[in-house]
């Protein structure tokens, strides 16, 4: 779910407007589990960014005897996970440092590393990738919307001329980490150090009860490192230019909802 690197500043992420939308969140895992070759009979599997335990849930379920932890930057998450799953071993950790000992068949990882900057997260994934034997799996999805009106909105947003939060979260690190790699780019660079590789986009439909649920969506997670660094009437405002060009953009449907078209990209590679 989440990296250190890129936690947004002075608040961590909350487990609970994550889990406001958890199976909308962890149907993902299970497209992405889904795709998992059938012949793997992992002994042991990581969770990396688990959150607060909702895709490690899928995988115990697929996986019943498989020693299965999870690690996040987030101790709210991993709070939360504990609490799901006492009897498994979940652990605070930066994942642009995680080194887990030993053996690892299943890496899985449900929304992650689009927090890293480009170069960074294929560093990260190549590395861990190298720590698997032959046969071992490496699968993970993440949101590919950088250019969905979602989040453009949110960028034009804190580009706005006058607003008093632009002098803000100009002054901070970039919340924006830019388009995630492309398929082709991702299979130049991970195709070398696996026996095959699978790569594929799906647009989900997200139907949502009305505009106030997308701001509500994306608070849990894209939205967060944009308005965190603001005050409360700072961040007031924000929401409010924010929303307004949510309801220019996203048409009512005839019941009132509203669809958040969200494409996220799968890659599964077999070491």
């Amino acid at each position: 779910m989440s990296t250190s690197q890129d936690k947004p500043e002075k608040k961590d992420w909350s487990a609970t407007q994550y889990l406001k939308f958890e199976g909308e969140r962890t149907r993902p895992a299970r497209d992405l589990l889904a795709q998992v070759p059938s012949t793997l009979q992992p002994k042991r599997i990581i969770d990396l960014g688990c959150g607060p335990g909702n895709s490690t849930a899928v995988l115990k379920e697929r996986f019943p005897n498989a020693h299965l932890s999870g690690m996040d930057s987030s101790p709210d998450m991993i709070e939360k996970a504990k609490k799901r799953l006492p009897d498994l071993d979940f652990r605070v950790a930066d994942l642009m440092t995680y080194q887990p000992e030993g053996d690892v068949d299943l890496y899985f990882s449900n929304a992650v590393f689009q927090w890293l900057d480009g170069p960074d997260r294929l560093a990260v994934i190549k590395r861990l990738m190298q720590t698997q034997k032959p046969g071992g799996v490496f699968a993970w999805q993440v949101p590919d919307n950088f250019n969905e009106y979602s989040h453009v909105a949110m960028r034009e947003t804190a580009a706005l001329d006058g607003a008093p939060w632009k002098a803000v979260l100009a002054a901070g690190k970039n919340p924006a980490r830019g388009l995630f790699q492309t398929p082709q780019q991702l299979y130049n660079e991970l195709k070398p150090l696996c026996c095959s590789i699978t790569i594929w986009h799906t647009y989900y439909q997200v139907v949502l009860d009305s505009h106030e649920g997308i701001v509500e969506w994306v608070k849990g997670t894209g939205l967060q490192p944009f308005i965190n660094p603001l005050n409360e009437e700072q961040r007031e405002g924000f929401l409010r230019e924010y929303m307004a060009r949510l309801k220019r953009a996203y048409p009512t449907q005839y019941d009132g909802k509203v669809l958040l078209r969200y494409p996220r990209l799968f890659v599964v590679t077999v070491r």
